[in-house]
């Protein structure tokens, strides 16, 4: 097992902990890019697109974070991220911690890069998409 697919998943969460979701350099530039469920789901592919995906849904929330609440290696180029997130719609004014927000990610990590992210608003079905139990 390599901690480090466990420790770079770890930096990214720690900058969208603090709303910073500038830095990309932890993509591989062809990255596959999906969002399972939510109301804008999608897959992406390379750095521009995935960036467009991440600015529609910064546009839409006041004060957006992606907070971790644990890591996981599924095997040597997998990480599975138990997340929830913070912020405010700015149309509907719904506040994300009054809602179900458990999510999850699973990211797919070759050479030091992510060359697959795939982030799911029900944690469930992430789980399950592994074979695994909540």
């Amino acid at each position: 097992m390599s901690q480090e697919n466990v420790d770079l998943v770890r930096s990214i969460y720690a900058d969208w902990e603090r709303g910073d979701f500038s830095r990309a350099d932890w993509a591989d530039p062809a990255i596959h890019y999906a969002i399972v469920g939510g109301p804008e789901p999608g897959q992406w592919t390379g750095l521009a697109d995935m960036a467009r995906a991440w600015r529609n849904i910064l546009r839409a929330i006041d004060d957006y974070r992606v907070v971790v609440d644990g890591c996981r290696e599924i095997d040597n180029e997998r990480v599975l991220a138990l997340t929830r997130r913070t912020g405010r719609g700015k149309t509907s004014g719904l506040d994300f911690s009054q809602m179900g927000n458990q999510t999850a990610a699973i990211f797919h990590i070759r050479d030091g890069k992510v060359t697959s992210f795939v982030w799911y608003f029900d944690r469930d079905r992430a789980l399950a998409d592994l074979g695994l139990e909540g």
